[in-house]
């Protein structure tokens, strides 16, 4: 079983900051892609961010801009910096990792709630 651990999250002001960090506990040379997806309250878990084992990134195109996705392969970890932090980006940010192959799994999620 993978396990797949993220941290990072907490309160914050509007504007300010937050790095998200997420560990798999598998060799990189079997992770495929790494990604980050968010659910806020009575909404859908939407992805915000992925990137692949080459380090090829894809947003989602409202995100694009305040969110950067980076990956430390030596450490199977992947990491989401927010930065000018709304009220509207207050969920559960869940890092997701896929497997070459059909195997994927997730974390358990870190909450991120922006508000003075």
């Amino acid at each position: 079983q993978v396990q797949v651990v993220e941290s990072g999250g907490g309160l914050v002001q509007p504007g300010g900051s937050l790095r998200l960090s997420c560990t798999a506990s598998i060799s990189i040379y079997n992770i495929n892609t790494m990604g980050w997806y968010r659910q806020a309250p009575g909404k859908q878990r939407e992805l915000v961010a992925s990137i692949t084992g080459s380090g090829g990134t894809f947003y989602a195109g409202s995100l694009k801009g305040r969110f950067t996705i980076s990956r430390d392969n030596a450490k199977a970890t992947v990491y989401l910096d927010v930065n000018s932090l709304e009220p509207e980006d207050t969920a559960v940010y869940y890092c997701k990792v896929d497997l070459y192959g059909l195997q994927y799994y997730w974390g358990q999620g870190t909450q991120v709630t922006v508000s003075s």
